[in-house]
């Protein structure tokens, strides 16, 4: 017997609600509400759930690997979403080579770590 599964979802913290979901949507990712405090956020079928739930610890040691193709264009997302000032704390941090990656580290509002990968 193989074993196969159809959908995987990890539930991602928030602060606050609201901000966070902006965050996300200017990020480029689309939306749609949940249900029980969650919304669901998708790009090319790849998705995590997010909740309005948030313990300080866990957002700040909560990361996700996020594969793309490039990376500069991600790197000017942030830039532009960083600098409108509307998702204060989060930032970012210029790409760097890694082995033979190139990785960007952004932080949403509430701490949770995106690694960018190319």
């Amino acid at each position: 017997m193989s074993l196969s599964i159809t959908d995987l979802k990890a539930y991602v913290p928030a602060q606050d609600f609201e901000v966070s979901k902006g965050f996300y949507q200017a990020m480029g990712f689309a939306l749609s509400e949940g249900w029980g405090g969650t919304a669901d956020f998708d790009l090319n079928g790849h998705c995590f759930r997010l909740q309005n739930y948030y313990v300080k610890d866990w957002a700040e040691n909560f990361m996700m690997v996020i594969g793309v193709p490039d990376i500069e264009a991600w790197h000017q997302r942030a830039k532009e979403v960083v600098a409108s000032g509307r998702y204060a704390p989060a930032r970012y941090m210029p790409p760097e080579p890694v082995d033979d990656s190139s990785v960007l580290h952004v932080w949403d509002p509430c701490g949770v770590l995106l690694i960018f990968v190319q």
